[in-house]
């Protein structure tokens, strides 16, 4: 059995845990679960989290360093300071439920799941990195480098102009990593690098933005077989990469059922979701998870996580009532689909933000990323280990 205090959970992450748990509907509890087809989702689910969390809670006691890298799901305003970039959010009604009221570059009426889980871990969320000067001393509690639109490949979302790809992103990285080096010598650079925590959620763009786009080039010169080998050959890469410029810790967020969020709901005629399109984004999971299990068998010392939340993403969306909201086949802001989906100011928002699961067509709700943070932390006091994925069937 896994035990977290064995990886120094302290008692105020426990106490928590421990509330996030009691919070979740009684549906999502493993008893009831049991006695569903999402029962074996659900333990392998929870078994993932309670390694994830004993990640986050060492990296709280001992560190509290934290490097974000992503796209929309993760940003905080890197995209504000891109002057051409139309994956932007810096305007009314984003942030209306944010402190101050104000967009921030947020992609949602209030918080990330991200900003959710610092809060209750007692740590400040790391400030996004074109925001920052290049000697500022923020550089060594961590730095945000998610932006809107960003992928795995580089031509991923091209259309919007300016965006900071992960090859971008890893760039700023190492950037980041020579200004610590400047302020604090080699060695302790090195130190605070490998004791940190690194969050990755991407992958999303590669498929809503690149793939599943008619008129771009790769969902038609590539099948989805060799689409996905394409993603996490690169990703492989990246990933090792990272590696190199000190990353030890990382937790990879897989992505959940794209196939149901409201911007591709509308392409079906009866407005469901889109099966294959969710069977494709399994796919891609199921390689990610294999090929970080991979990874850590074959460098020193790697301790990355594949966060699987798929299932509880998918439950959400499926039995909105049982975490308290009424609507998640559609958004709360009225947005045009045919022009981004995206929350413009002209749009007309619904009269009860809370009751829905997405904020936009693309982005969790305040309200939804609540829960969704929540799930992610929750966990019961032991649970076995998630056993190695198996290896992708071979096409």
């Amino acid at each position: 059995m896994f035990k977290l205090v064995e990886m120094g959970m302290t008692k105020k992450v426990t106490d928590c845990l421990q509330a996030c748990y009691k919070s979740m509907p009684l549906s999502a509890s493993p008893v009831r679960l049991k006695r569903s087809k999402m029962a074996k989702q659900w333990l392998v689910f929870r078994a993932t989290i309670v390694l994830v969390l004993g990640t986050l809670a060492s990296a709280a006691t001992t560190s509290s360093v934290t490097f974000v890298f992503g796209d929309s799901l993760a940003e905080v305003g890197n995209n504000n300071h891109l002057q051409y970039s139309l994956a932007r959010s810096d305007y009314p009604w984003y942030g209306i439920d944010y402190t101050g009221k104000q967009a921030t570059g947020r992609f949602t009426n209030g918080r990330t799941i991200g900003d959710i889980i610092s809060e209750k871990l007692g740590i400040s969320p790391p400030p996004p990195y074109l925001s920052l000067l290049q000697n500022d001393d923020a550089i060594l509690k961590g730095v945000n480098y998610a932006s809107g639109g960003a992928g795995i490949l580089n031509d991923t979302g091209l259309y919007f102009i300016q965006r900071l790809t992960f090859d971008d992103q890893i760039d700023y990285f190492k950037k980041t990593k020579e200004n610590i080096r400047a302020k604090i010598g080699e060695e302790a650079a090195n130190k605070l690098c490998n004791e940190a925590m690194y969050f990755i959620g991407i992958g999303s763009n590669d498929y809503v933005n690149n793939f599943l786009q008619p008129f771009l080039p790769d969902g038609q010169q590539y099948t989805h077989d060799e689409f996905v080998e394409l993603l996490t050959s690169t990703l492989e890469q990246q990933l090792l990469r990272l590696y190199q410029l000190g990353a030890r810790k990382v937790l990879y967020h897989g992505l959940g059922p794209l196939g149901c969020i409201p911007s591709q709901r509308v392409k079906s005629k009866t407005g469901q979701c889109l099966t294959r399109v969710n069977e494709w984004v399994s796919e891609f999971n199921s390689k990610v998870q294999y090929l970080i299990n991979s990874i850590n068998r074959r460098v020193p010392n790697a301790q990355m996580i594949f966060a699987d939340t798929y299932p509880a993403v998918l439950d959400l969306i499926d039995n909105p009532s049982t975490y308290g909201f009424k609507i998640s086949n559609t958004s709360c802001c009225n947005v045009d689909t045919s022009i981004g989906g995206l929350c413009l100011p002209n749009s007309k928002l619904c009269n009860e933000r809370n009751d829905y699961v997405f904020w936009d067509a693309f982005h969790p709700s305040d309200a939804a990323n609540q829960v969704l943070a929540e799930k992610l932390l929750s966990s019961l006091s032991s649970a076995s280990a998630p056993t190695p994925a198996p290896a992708p069937k071979p096409h």
